[in-house]
């Protein structure tokens, strides 16, 4: 929308249209002391040449040119071009949410196909058309546990994204769920046997994500198993959506929660990003967000139907799961032109290429500093452990344009100097190289200076 300002002709003629002296009678019923008499303290307005280049020196501040490392649920891949000449069309960018759905056919089939491909990824019967994110996603998908099995505890996997918990806590405040969560164990996977101590006959289900936060590949089949024994259900989270691409989807679970970021989604200060929810057919009633279906016209022609809607602006709202989501058929779409740019075999590539780089980074890094959680199959994530705090380390290969891995003492002080570490197809062997490098330097130099104050001692 344009800014179309107002002259002071055009001013008066208003005030007079509606019997007013000056703009302050407007604020009139507004109490004194709580009008502002003064101009806002904004910057001088700019004329659009220095509009341009002011952008242009924030957008340098992003870490143009910079290698990253960063990982943690969002990931550095690279996008086709055609995802943004396709998505820019104006039937698609202009879309809003489908209300009068069978009018909307473009949008309808767009999620249709969708949801086909999320299923084909995931091994599940059913997805809905995309949730805000992950974490919002995982959370959902307790939600929708706890009403399914008709329990109320939740047992929490200390390895699932820490964000994503913090959401979920938020979530189940004031519903009042009880949240408990388990440790993981040496190699990074969960611990088995605190799952079967833990689980209780009210346990809705047990959240675990894999890869989880450290990259490690959870032992699904183990985890199924005691959650299903004891009537639980199992909920699995996947931050790093091309993992499918090379590691066996999570059929052992009865809901997937998944962040897609990764599948054409470009990174943001926080999104917007795409989740997913994937389940099996008979849970379908209780999940939330939209379902669109396939059916044919009166004429037979094939079309495309809203089929389920279980939020409260479609139906009572007593009878809704949630109030997911507002529209996201756009970000689902980049996502539907990636799978279909990279298709089966390009994914697998892809997968493959995340798995090599990581495999050779974590070998360099572990013959200078301690890589954690050995014995476990990672994909594109590791963690590793230094003698110098992370963030020293980090402020260091900044100089050299190379942004290092998450520092972990918020999340997991327990770990002490660790980081989390990512590779993808966009990370070279050079950055890896050149970070390895500056780590081994920092780790020579603090051992070191930590050699000659004991020899002092002595």
């Amino acid at each position: 929308m344009r800014y179309l300002p107002k002259s002071d002709a055009d001013r008066e003629a208003m005030l007079k249209a509606i019997g007013a002296r000056s703009i302050a009678d407007l604020f009139a019923p507004i109490p004194a002391e709580y009008r502002l008499e003064r101009d806002l303290r904004v910057p001088r307005q700019m004329a659009e040449s220095e509009i341009v280049d002011w952008f242009r020196e924030r957008s340098r501040e992003n870490g143009d040119g910079h290698a990253t490392f960063l990982g943690a649920g969002a990931y550095y891949h690279y996008r086709p071009v055609i995802i943004d000449s396709l998505v820019s069309r104006g039937e698609f960018l202009t879309a809003y949410t489908p209300y009068q759905a069978e009018v909307s056919q473009g949008t309808l089939q767009s999620i249709f196909e969708f949801q086909t491909m999320i299923c084909e990824l995931t091994g599940m019967e059913v997805a809905n058309a995309s949730m805000y994110d992950g974490s919002t996603a995982a959370a959902e998908a307790v939600m929708m546990a706890v009403r399914l099995s008709g329990r109320r505890a939740v047992l929490i996997a200390r390895s699932l994204h820490p964000e994503y918990r913090e959401v979920l806590a938020t979530y189940a405040h004031h519903q009042g769920l009880p949240l408990a969560t388990i440790p993981f164990s040496e190699n990074g996977r969960l611990d088995l046997k605190a799952v079967e101590q833990s689980i209780t006959a009210d346990t809705a289900c047990v959240l675990i994500q894999s890869p989880n936060f450290f990259g490690t590949v959870e032992d699904l089949d183990a985890i199924a198993e005691i959650a299903h024994k004891n009537g639980a259900m199992l909920v699995v989270s996947i931050a790093e959506a091309v993992s499918l691409g090379i590691v066996e989807p999570p059929r052992q679970a009865d809901i997937i929660a998944m962040e897609a970021q990764s599948f054409g989604v470009p990174l943001g200060f926080g999104g917007p990003y795409c989740g997913v929810i994937a389940t099996r057919d008979r849970f379908v009633r209780q999940m939330p967000g939209r379902l669109v279906g396939e059916t044919k016209d009166r004429n037979g022609k094939r079309g495309f139907v809203l089929t389920l809607a279980t939020r409260e602006q479609h139906i009572r709202r007593e009878k809704a799961t949630s109030n997911i989501c507002t529209n996201q058929a756009l970000v689902a779409l980049m996502v539907n032109i990636f799978m279909t740019v990279y298709g089966r075999v390009g994914l697998r590539e892809l997968a493959k290429q995340n798995l090599a780089k990581t495999a050779y980074a974590a070998q360099q890094f572990g013959k200078h500093a301690k890589v954690l959680f050995p014995g476990a199959p990672r994909f594109n994530e590791f963690v590793v452990q230094t003698r110098e705090d992370p963030y020293a380390v980090n402020s260091r290969i900044l100089g050299h344009k190379i942004i290092g891995g998450l520092p972990l003492q918020k999340f997991y002080p327990e770990l002490g100097n660790a980081s989390l570490w990512c590779c993808t197809e966009m990370t070279t062997r050079s950055a890896i190289d050149t970070a390895v490098g500056l780590v081994a330097e920092s780790e020579h130099s603090v051992k070191s200076a930590k050699e000659e104050v004991e020899e002092v001692a002595r």
